[in-house]
């Protein structure tokens, strides 16, 4: 079965500063039908005012991953982790135990957009840990790029989950077609642009859940940017 979630259908706070649409149920929007789906548990796309940001707080077992479209996004932690990030750019923070973080847009002049995606660990109580890789255009362009695992492997950020997350860029006649193993879940954000996800349109912001399905195939993109996540149930 595909499920079809659409943008508008999120969750949305604008606190000025800070824009943030919201997947999943988050701070002041909740929704039952929309706790999560497997581990994944936030998918949240924020936009940032310029010097704008996070203030210090805490995290516990959870995995924390930032993606940023645009500008530049600063982080701070209590393991002495300082870093900015930027477009192609995948951080990965294990709160673990526990952890403080501040996070915010490094630019005075220009906006910050990203998203900030949350998967609960198969394990709880590790030590605090951080992460950073960057991925090329060219790594994306007409396929998916392993960025995150379980087992960290071709240089993707190691998340403390059986899980995968992939990052694609198509554009024209690039497709790629991808197996959902049995018992196994799959969920495709459309990031930016409009691709064909399984016969159907998906544009900025919409998602679409698979559940008992065997495949997906992603083809007919228009300048489309796609996050595809296989997780167990």
């Amino acid at each position: 079965m595909i499920t079809l979630r659409k943008s508008e259908e999120r969750g949305h706070a604008n606190h000025g500063w800070l824009d943030s649409h919201h997947s999943f149920s988050f701070a002041g929007y909740q929704d039952p039908q929309h706790m999560g789906f497997g581990p994944l548990r936030v998918i949240n796309e924020d936009r940032i005012t310029p010097g704008a940001g996070f203030g210090t707080h805490g995290h516990k077992d959870m995995e924390i991953i930032s993606y940023v479209l645009e500008g530049e996004l600063a982080h701070q932690d209590s393991i002495g982790t300082g870093s900015v990030i930027r477009p192609g750019d995948v951080q990965r923070m294990s709160a673990g135990s526990g952890v403080q973080h501040s996070e915010f847009n490094h630019s005075q002049e220009k906006g910050a957009h990203f998203l900030q995606i949350w998967i609960e660990p198969n394990v709880t109580g590790i030590a605090p840990s951080y992460e950073e890789k960057r991925f090329a255009v060219e790594e994306k362009q007409g396929r998916l790029r392993l960025v995150a695992s379980g087992d960290g492997r071709d240089g993707s950020v190691l998340i403390h989950q059986d899980a995968c997350l992939y990052a694609g860029l198509f554009d024209g006649g690039q497709s790629v077609e991808m197996p959902i193993a049995p018992g196994r879940l799959a969920y495709v954000h459309a990031v930016r642009g409009e691709v064909i996800v399984n016969g159907t349109l998906l544009q900025a912001g919409d998602a679409a859940k698979f559940t008992a399905e065997e495949r997906l195939h992603i083809a007919n993109g228009s300048q489309a940017e796609v996050l595809v996540f296989d997780l167990p149930r």
